[in-house]
């Protein structure tokens, strides 16, 4: 049951959609101004000729910027046009760890999300849908925009941005709660999230084999000015007092007892709603011993990584996950995970890797996203969950 390493880290590539005047500009010079030392490249879509949010963005991006004006990405490009942009900010020596697509406020995020899945760029994961909702405006937008609903049920993250303007914010947030189905909403005003619910942030030191969730509750490489002296994109005054840790939950799991696979894909097959990400290493034990597994998944998407357990001891290796999301029960989580531990650590099932090898990218596929003999596609979790990959006509 041993597999090969399928090589090098895959660069997640997170889709930020929204209508226009949601605040998906302001949300992403948020990001990039917080994101420590990690290295964000974007590509930004404008609608119309003279490309605005790229020239907002490009001051904090410099060069990491591929900007695509004049036009709706889901309709100016196909998938293979779209990899052409990708390897601008996807090769080893541009040092992005993660990219961002602000689509144009007329784009269709399920397209988009079509193209990156049919990605034939080794370079890169799909990291995620992320809409952003004017709660100020959502009634007014659903009225004039009535597919704002289709695209809540099938983001992974939503942000109600400027609840601060909203007369009902509270009707609004709950409202958007039961349109977004299963994915994790978390409130905001001046597109404020924390960092860490799209990408991993990196240390202000590196080091070698540093498992990056060790560094999610320091925040060291938040950008926040103490003095109060930051302004959001449309000139709005903020200080230190907002608390971004406010609006997520996150778990952090670690045994020292190998996980039982298919106990282990029964949890990820029916994780709860709001739980954004899942992120770390798995110890299946003697179901492959050379091997730990990394775990990347962001809403219903899921890919593990075996990676060769090199010169760590066996009475020393530890299954290291974090969980991620809005209005979590992370008691329940953690006794869930518990439960995914093996009752027989030393003795492997035939069978039992495969529910898991069903999303390992095969290495000798040409594409992250072709069908290999142990890939159903990644976005089939269980009977009757939907994801992007089942998205409809």
């Amino acid at each position: 049951m041993s597999q090969q390493s399928p090589g090098p880290r895959q660069i997640p590539v997170v889709v930020l959609a929204g209508f226009l005047g949601s605040g998906k500009t302001t949300l992403l010079n948020h990001l990039l101004h917080r994101s420590g030392g990690t290295r964000v490249g974007a590509i930004v879509n404008d609608f119309g000729a003279i490309e605005i949010d790229a020239m907002a963005v490009a001051g904090a991006l410099g060069d990491s910027t591929v900007s695509l004006g004049n036009g709706c990405l889901c309709c100016a490009v196909d998938a293979s046009e779209l990899d052409v942009y990708l390897e601008r900010l996807a090769g080893p020596s541009t040092g992005i760890d993660v990219i961002v697509i602000e689509a144009s406020g007329l784009a269709e995020p399920q397209e988009l999300v079509r193209m990156l899945l049919a990605s034939e760029h080794p370079g890169i994961v799909y990291g995620g849908l992320v809409e952003v909702v004017d709660a100020a405006e959502f009634d007014g937008t659903r009225a004039k925009h009535p597919e704002i609903d289709r695209h809540l049920a099938l983001a992974d993250l939503v942000v109600v941005n400027k609840l601060d303007r909203a007369a009902d914010g509270g009707r609004v947030l709950g409202l958007v709660r039961e349109l977004a189905d299963r994915a994790a909403v978390v409130p905001a005003t001046y597109g404020r999230i924390d960092p860490e619910f799209l990408f991993d942030c990196r240390p202000s030191e590196e080091r070698i084999g540093q498992l990056s969730f060790d560094d999610l509750h320091e925040h060291t490489g938040d950008g926040d000015d103490h003095d109060g002296d930051d302004h959001d994109h449309d000139g709005d005054h903020y200080g230190h007092h907002a608390h971004l840790h406010t609006a997520y939950d996150s778990l952090s799991f670690v045994s020292e007892q190998p996980l039982d696979p298919r106990r282990l894909m029964g949890f990820l097959d029916s994780r709860s709603e709001g739980l954004y990400r899942i992120k770390g290493y798995v110890d299946f034990g003697p179901h492959d011993a050379a091997n730990r597994y990394a775990v990347h998944a962001v809403g219903p998407f899921l890919r593990f990584y075996p990676e060769p357990w090199a010169d760590v001891d066996a009475a020393t290796r530890l299954t290291q996950l974090v969980l991620i999301g809005s209005g979590i029960d992370s008691d329940a989580l953690a006794k869930d995970l518990e439960g995914c531990r093996s009752d027989a650590p030393h003795a492997a099932d035939e069978h039992g890797m495969w529910g898991v090898l069903r999303y390992v990218q095969d290495p000798y596929e040409q594409g992250p996203y072709e069908q290999g003999p142990y890939e159903q596609g990644p976005y089939e979790q269980g009977p009757g969950e939907q994801g992007p990959g089942d998205l409809p006509a």
